[in-house]
């Protein structure tokens, strides 16, 4: 009887699945897909700016990557308040999401741990917190109008008299008689974050900041030794001078590392959307699905790499030039 059941689910799955698929044919026959436009920069959803910067003068707008950033830390928080309830509820194995979300971070902990050793419990907060904001900013990205779902705007479109107008609320424009040119007036309300090289640059460097705050607290002021190494420039010259440009190319190296973390994080992303908006405009019957799965492991991935780097070079922050590190001050 079990197995006559599984059979029969199946079977209606799969007439499910077909049904989509006749249903996405009759929808692109009926609304051909239009072609999308792509920029680096995130777009304004606003007009006016939310606020100026006093010293540099710099306005800031509300953009579509800014809403999708307020809607992963919200999202983010009620992952976090549902596993809270779930250890307070006396679980002794929290079960669906919770648990799943318990699972990945023992696994991220124990990682830290064995890299870190005793200065695991420092370390991985930042390596959980920027995993998982990272993972979930990532995976927004696979939600259906995301990146879709916007308004028009003149200044996007190539031939503006091709297309008929409508004024809208918050200075946007409706269009009445759409083409393949109305499109690239297209700005989504909620934008994938890391494709915002904003995003990715300002994450990079708080990572590569608490880095090295992590080695001070480690090694105290000495850990800017390995950048200004003078110790041997007097009394062995030859050494010295060696010690003292191995210094210069390690902070050459850490400056590095901001553009490495930003550009990796963003790069992927990025070349994922453009793929996803290229494969729903040539093949926008069922093509797209094995895209999305790829993205979904790229979006992982890229996580994890993410927070996998912050977390080494925090460990590595805390080891002296022998070796050993100093000793956890209390």
């Amino acid at each position: 009887m079990e197995q006559s059941r599984k059979w029969w689910r199946f079977g209606v799955n799969r007439w499910f699945v077909l049904l989509f698929i006749v249903l996405n044919v009759i929808a692109v026959s009926a609304y051909p897909p239009l072609r999308p436009h792509i920029q680096l920069p995130a777009e304004a959803l606003t007009e006016q700016p939310l606020f100026i910067f006093p010293l540099v003068n710099a306005p800031v707008y509300l953009t579509n990557t800014l809403v999708a950033t307020l809607i992963g830390d919200i999202l983010l928080l009620l992952i976090g308040f549902g596993v809270w309830r779930a250890v307070g509820s006396g679980q002794m194995v929290p079960r669906g999401l919770s648990g799943a979300v318990e699972a990945f971070i023992e696994v991220l902990y124990n990682l830290t741990e064995s890299t870190a050793g005793k200065w695991a419990k420092r370390i991985f907060p930042y390596f959980a917190t920027i995993t998982l904001l990272v993972l979930v900013l990532n995976w927004m990205e696979l939600i259906p109008g995301v990146d879709s779902i916007g308004f028009f705007n003149e200044r996007h479109i190539e031939n503006p008299f091709e297309c008929s107008f409508v004024q809208l609320p918050l200075g946007a424009v409706g269009i009445t008689g759409a083409s393949n040119e109305c499109v690239k007036g297209v700005i989504p309300f909620v934008r994938a974050t890391a494709t915002d090289l904003n995003f990715t640059l300002a994450l990079a460097l708080i990572a590569v900041v608490m880095v090295q705050v992590i080695g001070v607290r480690a090694q105290g002021l000495s850990y800017f030794s390995k950048f200004l190494n003078v110790k041997t420039f007097f009394t062995k010259p030859v050494f010295g001078v060696i010690d003292f440009g191995v210094g210069i190319l390690e902070l050459v190296s850490e400056f590095s590392k901001i553009f490495s973390f930003a550009f990796r994080l963003f790069g992927n992303i990025f070349a994922g959307s453009v793929l996803l908006f290229v494969i729903g405009t040539l093949v926008p019957v069922f093509a797209q699905s094995g895209v999305l799965m790829l993205e979904f492991f790229v979006g992982a991935i890229q996580a994890v790499v993410f927070g996998l780097l912050t977390m080494t070079f925090m460990a590595q922050a805390t080891q002296s030039h022998g070796g050993e590190g100093h000793e956890e001050s209390h």
